[in-house]
């Protein structure tokens, strides 16, 4: 049976904790009755959803989670999950908590349902400050789609019907943060200041690709300058060398070296950007399966140059050039680098995701070159009696 978001389904609602392999398995099947009817809805791979719920992801070396599904009439109407990530809690409170992977159809009843078990087990732990949504941290999935409904997500972006944000209100959550999608045509001339400002630092700064035979120990440079260059940002968690290694897994095989560009001063790393070719082009086909014959769809459109889209989900200038000049010079360079390589395989939008509302620095940059934000998502946030 599929059911639509908009659906109504009598009886009463039954919430399910999840546990178990078929548990888990029940868990994430719940999107694809929920969204069967939705256009713009982009359904995963289900063994990426799988490996990233498993005791796998290295998220849960620092973390645990609960997931739960809500039913009526044996049929599912909705998920949702609560974590407790103890890297967040070192940062930001003991009495910190997450909900995340929320799905529901449109129904007060159910909605509240799953808000107040995902609650009620965070408070039972000692939480009283719950935000969200992240599935399951703030370098994964987060947010909510509050802007920009006319266009399906990007690959390893969230979506949500427009009126969640209604319902988790209701539920007595507030707005915390917004965070920005920018869409970026890759055929673009670079403006005359960006041009003054590269060519004062030009034989300063060297950009080059990734180099695959030392592949470890450039993901391990990168995280040491994304880690640094966003520390001081609003929400920061740092990456553990698990978790970017385990990113940087997909990174090999998904991108050429080209689209990963790193820029040094004297030697030293201090700067990077990365493309991904947007998946979701090749996802809608696959319906969330890689066997029997998934995988070799998916690499022939990897191979083809067919992908037209892509998005940058890593970007880090070291903190020790942020508000200078030499750091808006870095920055320009490692988005101007990977563009021109995009835009020979055939890519002509990039979306750059996510940008904190109140970066105006990066947002002034990215503003000059010709993005324009086109998608908002936002965190929300709630105090536990």
């Amino acid at each position: 049976m599929k059911i639509s978001p908009s659906r109504q389904v009598k009886g009463e609602i039954e919430i399910i904790p999840v546990s178990g392999f078929r548990g888990i398995g029940k868990f994430i099947d719940v999107p694809w009755r929920l969204y069967a009817d939705d256009p713009l809805w982009v359904p995963p791979l289900r063994l990426e959803r799988r490996l990233h719920l498993s005791r796998f992801n290295p998220y849960f070396r620092h973390a645990q989670w609960q997931g739960w599904i809500a039913c009526r009439d044996n049929q599912p109407v909705g998920r949702i999950s609560a974590q407790i990530d103890e890297l967040y809690q070192q940062r930001y409170g003991t009495d910190t908590g997450h909900f995340g992977m929320l799905e529901s159809i449109r129904d007060e009843a159910v909605f509240s349902r799953l808000i107040q078990v995902a609650e009620s087990w965070l408070v039972e732990r000692g939480v009283r400050q719950i935000s969200g949504p992240f599935s399951f941290s703030i370098n994964q999935e987060c947010g909510l789609l509050v802007q920009g409904f006319d266009t399906p997500p990007v690959f390893m972006m969230p979506y949500s019907p427009e009126w969640y944000t209604s319902l988790l209100e209701q539920n007595g959550y507030q707005p915390c943060k917004d965070l920005l999608a920018y869409w970026l045509v890759t055929d673009f001339d670079p403006p005359p200041a960006m041009q003054a400002i590269d060519r004062k630092y030009r034989h300063q700064i060297r950009i080059r690709p990734l180099q695959r035979n030392r592949f470890n120990e450039e993901i391990e440079t990168m995280r040491d300058i994304f880690n640094d260059a966003w520390s001081d940002n609003w929400g920061f968690v740092p990456f553990t060398q698990e978790e970017f290694a385990e990113l940087g897994s997909s990174l090999r095989w998904l991108v050429p070296d080209e689209f990963i560009q790193i820029a040094e001063i004297d030697g030293r790393p201090v700067a990077f950007m990365a493309v991904l070719p947007n998946l979701n082009e090749v996802l809608p086909a696959l319906n969330g399966k890689l066997l029997p014959l998934g995988w070799l769809h998916l690499i022939s459109k990897l191979k083809s140059a067919s992908i037209t889209t892509g998005r940058v989900p890593l970007m880090g200038v070291r903190k020790q050039f942020h508000h200078t000049l030499v750091g808006i010079a870095l920055a320009f360079k490692v988005i101007d680098a990977p563009r021109k390589m995009v835009k020979s395989r055939g890519i002509g939008h990039v979306e750059l995701s996510w940008i904190l509302e109140d970066n105006q620095s990066m947002r002034a940059i990215l503003e000059k070159i010709g993005g324009r934000e086109y998608k908002r998502y936002r965190i929300y946030d709630k105090t536990l009696a």
